[in-house]
Formats: C-alpha cells, structure tokens, sequence
C-alpha cells in the first residue's frame, strides 16, 4: 500500500471505525478480491464490538498489498461518504495546520520520549488514551493487557501501553508520531506541548 494511502487511513481511523459495519458486506468483499485471507476473516470477525472489527480490518489493510487501498474504497459503497472523505483527502493533501499548531523543534519531534515525559503524558490523558494507544498500534488484546494488570491505576495502564510502544517501535516511537495519534484521538497537541517544555 503506498504510504499516503496509509497515512490516510491512520489519519481518520478513528473516525472510519466509529462509522463502519464491516461484517456485512466490506469483509466479504475484500474477500472475494483476495484481499483477506481466512485467517484474517476470522480474526476480524471475532472482535466483539463492530468499532473493534473495522479497528481490526484497518489494523491489517496496510499489510495486504498495492490493491488493498482501492479494493477497500471498492468495498464502501454503502459508506460513500466515507470513500467521498478518504478521496478529498488524497486529492487536497493537508498544508500546515494554523489552528494547533505546535511550536516544538524538530530535534524535540525527532527524539524518543523518556520515561518520565511518557508518565507525565499518560497523566494528562483523559478518556482519550485508548484510542491514542490504538492508533500507535497497539492492539486490542494489549490494550486489555494494560488494564488488566493496572485495574485499580488509569495512569499506570496508559504509561505500560507508551512505554510498550517506544519498545516495539524503537528509534521510529519519536514525539512526531505521539502528536500524530494525539490529533488522530482529538487530543489538543498543547497537552504534549505541556509535557515536553
């Protein structure tokens, strides 16, 4: 998949998930145009929530191939409001954001957060920390993870899932990619802003 068409679904992934029912007739089709295997249907299919099995389905799309991007805007067209964003996207790619944008230096967005800047993060997080979570790529059985082994600590279960991000991601989990899943989630980036300086 080119990396613009990855850009644009991590970009509006929450949003795509919160609109999608993709057991009805997008799984079958990515399917048939040998998108999805089996194995993938079936782990789609076994999320509990639909919001978890569009999550599930953007989470693997990337993954399958130069077709996947155009076989799956194929597959909305019971959602064509959705394929019409996702195409006005592409064709009008961002400029530079005036509404938030952060003053933060490229050597303090290219740098790997320390542990005590994700701390200070995952305390400054509301309700929102999942999705930010999710969006840096952890999945939902990690997500439960984290909160099953924090029941009684929010802080301590969004601080576990940072910190296993930096380490799956490495050099890659820089402060650009945090402020990236932050706006994804509608998180003002000033919260990371207050973090950093």
């Amino acid at each position: 998949m080119d990396p613009e068409h990855k850009a644009v679904l991590r970009k509006h992934r929450l949003e795509v998930s919160g609109q999608l029912l993709v057991s009805d007739s997008i799984v079958p089709f990515l399917y048939q145009e040998d998108i999805l295997t089996d194995a993938q249907v079936e782990d789609i299919e076994s999320q509990r929530t639909d919001r978890q099995k569009s999550l599930k389905l953007l989470d693997l799309l990337p993954s399958r191939g130069p077709r996947a991007f155009s076989a799956f805007l194929r597959s909305l067209h019971d959602f064509g409001w959705i394929r019409d964003r996702l195409l006005l996207e592409l064709q009008n790619p961002p400029g530079p954001q005036t509404t938030d944008v952060v003053r933060l230096p490229d050597s303090l967005l290219r740098k790997v957060p320390s542990d005590r800047e994700l701390s200070r993060l995952a305390s400054r997080l509301g309700a929102e920390w999942e999705a930010v979570l999710m969006d840096l790529g952890l999945s939902a059985e990690a997500l439960f993870r984290c909160r099953a082994d924090h029941s009684l600590s929010t802080h301590g279960a969004v601080l576990a899932g940072l910190v296993q991000w930096r380490r799956s991601e490495g050099k890659t989990a820089t402060v650009c990619r945090l402020l990236e899943s932050l706006r994804a989630a509608d998180v003002h980036p000033s919260v990371l802003e207050s973090v950093l300086m």
